[in-house]
């Protein structure tokens, strides 16, 4: 066994692989895509004199496989949806090898995409990977009778002066239009501080998510709140929390939709669960819908080993050729130093 695990013909082909593998890995990080204002691109797909028309809203996907997978089924197979907005936690960090993963799967989408940038998005180098990709990390546009302002707090602490100067000046022109939504990621306050903790909140690991995911700088987003009144803003879309929720902030409807398939922490079956928001606009009226999609049992044990299973799923596929690459290195490297050497020692002795 030892003799055919070492022999010349295995070694050539471990050598053939490994070099192989160095090939694709050069070739992935000097062929990443650069979209150059890839949501304004997106946004040439969509009929923009429209009157009515049907968005898809979620968020944080966030690497998922399995959950996101079966939301672009569940688009694709829906033939009233126009297109679609993912508010943020695109990624699990901001590594190029992910964002490659992501964009992998949305070539999937029948529907064009507009993306909000969350802070998963801008860990490591991933704001300016976000920016190469596409452009801008606040912006507006229009559909018909609606408008959309989408904007950058994935800072999770504020929206810097400049970025509330463009804010304001877009709220006098959303004015023209009958409904006005701003879309974002991390949202202006915790709806969960208002609900008992989960059970799962009381596992010591678990305890820095409970009621934390919410922007840091709170007299802003008093600000922000009052701001959105003055302007008559008719609904406010966020994610972050992994979950659904609804609810106003004063007197401003808001939706929080996290469920494209990042982690479960809670498991409250009213608010933890896979899903995304079917949001269909008409002269008359705006209406939500929630799509549910198949979720994991609501038993904390089966919560938290799916949440496991998420991401090890997720690194084995994002890190296959990494992985390779390692497990061949280290087997030439035994060869070499332990193998090979033992042989050269053992033929200089016995000359």
């Amino acid at each position: 066994m030892k003799k055919w695990l070492f022999g010349k013909v295995f070694i050539f082909i471990i050598t053939i692989i490994t070099i192989i593998v160095i090939v694709i890995k050069f070739y992935n990080l000097f062929s990443f895509p650069v979209l150059a204002d890839g949501n304004y691109k997106q946004l040439k797909k969509i009929d923009k004199g429209k009157s009515e028309f049907t968005i898809a809203v979620f968020g944080d996907n966030k690497n998922s496989h399995k959950v996101f997978e079966n939301l672009i089924d569940s688009v694709n197979n829906d033939p009233e949806i126009d297109f679609c907005i993912d508010l943020g936690d695109l990624v699990y960090d901001g590594e190029r090898e992910k964002y490659n993963y992501f964009l992998n799967q949305v070539k999937r989408l029948n529907v064009p995409y507009l993306t909000a940038v969350g802070n998963h998005d801008i860990k490591e180098d991933g704001r300016a990977v976000y920016y190469n990709l596409y452009g801008p990390y606040y912006y507006s546009f229009n559909i018909g009778d609606a408008y959309f302002i989408i904007l950058d707090d994935a800072s999770e602490v504020e929206l810097e002066q400049s970025q509330m100067a463009w804010l304001k000046s877009e709220l006098k022109v959303s004015q023209k239009f009958k409904y006005k939504f701003v879309m974002f990621h991390v949202p202006l306050y915790d709806p969960r501080e208002k609900i008992p903790p989960a059970p799962l909140f009381t596992i010591p690991i678990f305890k820095e998510y409970e009621f934390h995911h919410s922007l840091e700088n709170k007299k802003q987003a008093g600000e922000l709140i009052k701001l959105f009144e003055n302007y008559n803003i008719t609904h406010i879309y966020a994610s972050h929390i992994h979950a659904y929720y609804t609810g106003k902030w004063g007197n401003i409807p808001f939706t929080i939709t996290g469920g494209a398939g990042a982690e479960l922490i809670g498991n409250d079956p009213q608010h933890d669960y896979y899903h995304y928001i079917k949001l269909e606009i008409t002269p008359a009226s705006y209406t939500e819908t929630i799509v549910k999609l198949p979720t994991p049992d609501f038993e904390i044990f089966d919560r938290i080993t799916h949440d496991l299973w998420i991401y090890i799923y997720a690194f084995f596929v994002i890190h296959f050729w990494d992985i390779i690459l390692v497990l061949t290195l280290i087997y030439l490297g035994y060869y070499f130093i332990f193998i090979k050497y033992k042989i050269l020692t053992y033929n200089k002795r016995n000359r």
